[in-house]
């Protein structure tokens, strides 16, 4: 079975993204654990939580993750920055316990005036910094672009950053294809390879979710844009060969057009779930 839905706003409550998911055919989703550019939150609903769970049980949603806000950087070496990033990844954390078994997604984000290593070790400080050993929640680390000085742009920044982690079992990666296509690898023509890569230096079994996206930009060119699918330049064909190929079976897809109705991701969820071959 086809694990996927698409990015909703947590706005109305965790019940309400649920029926919107099951409204498309989606049988997963992805939010916004706060105002995504900001640490603006609402308080979460235990009547809303609890029927929730039970319509997610009832509906077969499963692999929700909940997204870190864009300026959340536990790279970024910049001393507010990095309070910041550990206050809203600590309070995140901890109230993603309400439901359990979520993944959480962060951004290793930018870290301007510092090595690559600097870099690596302050998203591993963050973690073991935050993290528990009881928690429920699997953490996400984000693919990146490459632009400017961004981190987490290659599968070997990646690794290192799993490998320093306390508690390992409890971190895996989150593909982004248009960021992954910007950071240069050959998703379209060399997918095996790609996937080859990956194992080699993190293993497969830490990819544990995929942002289905296209690309407005050419591969290598360190900028990440989305496109509506099909119409960008990874395309259509290849972002349906992921959610086939058997290395990733099981694996959640999340799909994040821009500026897309329900009507839109009803659409193309449709469609990849067309194209879907596996069991």
């Amino acid at each position: 079975m086809l694990t996927i839905g698409c990015h909703l706003s947590k706005r109305e409550g965790y019940l309400f993204m649920a029926k919107e998911a099951v409204s498309i055919n989606a049988n997963t989703f992805q939010y916004f654990t706060r105002n995504p550019r900001g640490g603006a939150v609402a308080k979460d609903d235990p009547k809303d939580i609890d029927a929730y769970r039970s319509y997610a049980a009832e509906h077969g949603i499963q692999q929700v993750c909940g997204y870190a806000p864009y300026d959340v950087e536990p790279a970024n070496p910049e001393r507010e920055k990095r309070d910041f990033a550990l206050m809203v990844m600590s309070e995140d954390m901890a109230r993603l316990e309400e439901v359990p078994g979520q993944y959480y997604l962060i951004r290793p984000g930018s870290a301007p005036g510092v090595s690559e290593d600097e870099a690596i070790q302050n998203v591993v400080d963050a973690l073991n910094s935050t993290m528990t050993k009881s928690q429920s929640t699997k953490v996400l680390i984000d693919t990146m672009a490459g632009e400017g000085s961004q981190i987490g742009s290659t599968f070997d920044q990646l690794a290192k950053m799993i490998q320093g982690v306390d508690h390992a079992d409890k971190v895996g990666i989150c593909v982004d294809t248009s960021a992954i296509w910007a950071a240069g690898y050959d998703i379209k023509s060399d997918l095996a390879g790609v996937l080859d890569e990956f194992d080699d230096a993190i293993g497969l079994d830490k990819l544990c979710a995929l942002h289905l996206n296209d690309s407005k930009e050419e591969r290598g060119s360190r900028v990440d844009r989305h496109a509506p699918i099909g119409e960008g330049l990874i395309g259509f064909e290849a972002l349906s060969a992921l959610t086939s190929d058997p290395r990733l079976a099981g694996r959640a897809f999340y799909l994040e057009e821009p500026h897309s109705t329900l009507v839109t991701y009803e659409r193309d969820v449709a469609r990849f779930q067309k194209a879907y071959v596996g069991k």
